[in-house]
């Protein structure tokens, strides 16, 4: 994996990891990289400076920095879905197929979904993803927070 400082047209900067250069390469040929603050799709790599290992620091050192930079990315993706999608709760299901079959004007949505009620949606092509850092209610333990976007 490789991490890179990222920045968009409206100079808004963040991180993004990829398999490598290539993988990073492709997603941004396609116009897959968007910015989590605007959602332009204008990005580049900011300078950065190499990581450079030190010989002192432990494999456990690297992966606590590693799981602290992706609980960053995790909230951040998090905190930008709550801001700019619709919180549709339960009836996360039913909105995402409205909006993927036409019937309701397009947009970004978030809510609650059974395991059973996911697969569903998947095998309809409908598309969805797992929204991260949820904080899993007792009460609602078998739904699993979701948000969906369509992608052109």
């Amino acid at each position: 994996m490789i991490k890179y400082r990222l920045i968009c047209d409206a100079d808004h900067e963040f991180e993004g990891w990829f398999r490598d250069s290539a993988d990073y390469d492709v997603q941004s040929e396609k116009g897959l990289i968007d910015c989590p603050s605007c959602g332009s799709d204008e990005v580049r790599k900011a300078v950065m400076a190499p990581a450079v290992a030190r010989r002192e620091g432990s494999r456990t050192e690297r992966l606590a920095a590693i799981h602290k930079d992706l609980a960053g990315a995790v909230a951040r993706a998090r905190d930008y879905v709550e801001k700019n999608f619709d919180y549709v709760g339960e009836k996360f299901p039913e909105e995402a197929r409205k909006i993927h079959y036409g019937e309701t004007e397009e947009r970004g949505i978030y809510g609650e979904a059974s395991g059973k009620e996911v697969k569903e949606l998947i095998d309809e092509g409908v598309q969805i993803a797992p929204l991260p850092g949820a904080k899993p209610d007792e009460a609602k333990a078998p739904k699993t927070p979701a948000a969906s976007k369509k992608l052109n």
